[in-house]
C-alpha cells in the first residue's frame, strides 16, 4: 500500500485502529480458511534495504505481506484476490506476479 496510506492508518485514534484491524484479522481469517488449499505462505515483511553497485540504502517500498499462491495462472490468482480484506485500509492494493522456479525460465 502507498506509505502515505498506511501513516494516515496509524494517525487513526488507537481504539478506531484496533477496532478495524480485529475485523480484518477475522475476516482475513475467513478469506484465508476459504482459499486454505491455494495458499502456500504468508510473511510479514520488515525494513527495506535497496543494494545497488553505490552502495546499501534503507528505502520503504510499501510492501507489508507477501504471500505464495498456487493457481492456475496468473489471472487466476488475481481473482483470488478480489473483495480481499487487506482493501479495509484506504488506499491499499494488492499486487499479483507469477514466479516460476529459475531452472523453468526459459
Amino acid at each position: 500500500m502507498p506509505v502515505e496510506g498506511l501513516e494516515g492508518w496509524m494517525a487513526k485514534p488507537e481504539e478506531e485502529r484496533k477496532g478495524a484491524e480485529d475485523k480484518m484479522k477475522t475476516e482475513w481469517d475467513a478469506w484465508l480458511a476459504e482459499h486454505k488449499d491455494s495458499v502456500l505462505n504468508t510473511i510479514s515483511l520488515g525494513k527495506t534495504k535497496r543494494v545497488t553497485a553505490e552502495g546499501v540504502n534503507e528505502i520503504n517500498n510499501g510492501m507489508m505481506l507477501s504471500s505464495y499462491v498456487q493457481a492456475e495462472s496468473a489471472e487466476a490468482a488475481a481473482e483470488m484476490f478480489k473483495n480481499h480484506p487487506h482493501f479495509g485500509i484506504p488506499g491499499a492494493f494488492i499486487e499479483v506476479m507469477e514466479a516460476k522456479q529459475m531452472d523453468q525460465m526459459s
